[in-house]
């Protein structure tokens, strides 16, 4: 579990928000500031998804 008590989120729940933030910043009609704070959460996010799958990997390795 993460910490704070939530619950970790799936690799696809993780994608599929990348995926949403994608969609918006395409649009173009975000404002800038938006922008950049989506932008931001998008790295973020990436962040974890490549986590995940650093994990499975060792995890495969392991095996």
């Amino acid at each position: 579990m993460a910490a704070g008590g939530k619950k970790e989120k799936t690799y696809e729940q993780l994608l599929s928000e990348l995926e949403s933030i994608v969609a918006k910043m395409e649009e173009g009609a975000l404002p800038l500031a938006e922008m950049l704070e989506q932008y931001r959460q998008g790295v973020a996010l990436i962040q974890q998804c490549r986590a995940q799958l650093e994990m499975a990997e060792e995890n495969l390795n392991d095996d």
